[in-house]
């Protein structure tokens, strides 16, 4: 039986992806007067592209495309800070992350968060979406001094519910960080699908919607 579901944070609980976008589409309106020749789509675009599903550094990449793009240098720094200040404004929580949480918890399951990241930024995250009192644990890399995949991560959320690894669930987007992590850490696997990390091996359980996590993590 399952008795703790844990989770990745980003692209899991919510749709950054998404989230990006959005921001980013507000940010060219907001700048637009500073942005001559430059115009919606291609902001968008390129701005997605230097973003890179998070893995790309906001900071360097902002001075690289202002550069390229042969604008004042100081609007890198105000289109970087404009990023992270806007970002937890457009936090938001889906009807399917509110309802699985919802239900996994009315059936006693243990819930936590094990993420890669800054401590500030994700807990920032967490309350931003309404989630701060929602878990038993959350586990952020910088604070705990080791990230994904290491199994060390893991192991010390196992710890924190007294649940065993063979009794517990990890949902994450990420193929070898999330997936091939908790697998090497003894948890169940369960990928949350996303169309530009696509998985090495396909002998693991696959999810679209995070409702769909739950008769597996229900059945007894």
């Amino acid at each position: 039986m399952i008795k703790a579901v844990f989770f990745d944070l980003d692209d899991t609980l919510y749709d950054r992806d998404a989230l990006v976008q959005r921001l980013v589409a507000e940010q060219h309106a907001s700048f637009e007067g500073e942005l001559p020749g430059i115009s919606r789509e291609r902001f968008v675009s390129e701005v997605l592209a230097m973003d890179d599903h998070g893995d790309g550094d906001k900071a360097q990449g902002y001075q690289r495309l202002v550069a390229e793009w042969q604008l004042e240098l100081d609007l890198a720094n105000r289109l970087c800070r404009f990023f992270w200040s806007s970002y937890d404004q457009h936090c938001h929580l889906s009807p399917d992350t509110a309802t699985t949480l919802r239900t996994l918890k009315a059936h006693g399951k243990r819930l936590g968060v094990i993420t890669n990241g800054s401590t500030d930024r994700q807990r920032r995250k967490l309350a931003a979406l309404g989630l701060s009192s929602t878990f038993d644990v959350v586990l952020i890399s910088e604070a705990e001094g080791v990230r994904k995949p290491s199994a060390e991560i893991f192991r010390r959320a196992l710890q924190v519910c007294e649940v065993e690894a063979g009794e517990s669930v990890f949902v994450g987007d990420h193929p070898e960080t999330d997936i091939e992590g908790a697998r090497h850490a003894g948890l169940l696997p369960i990928w949350k699908h996303v169309p530009y990390r696509p998985l090495v091996t396909e002998d693991v359980l696959t999810v679209h919607r995070l409702i769909d996590i739950l008769p597996i993590c229900l059945h007894e």
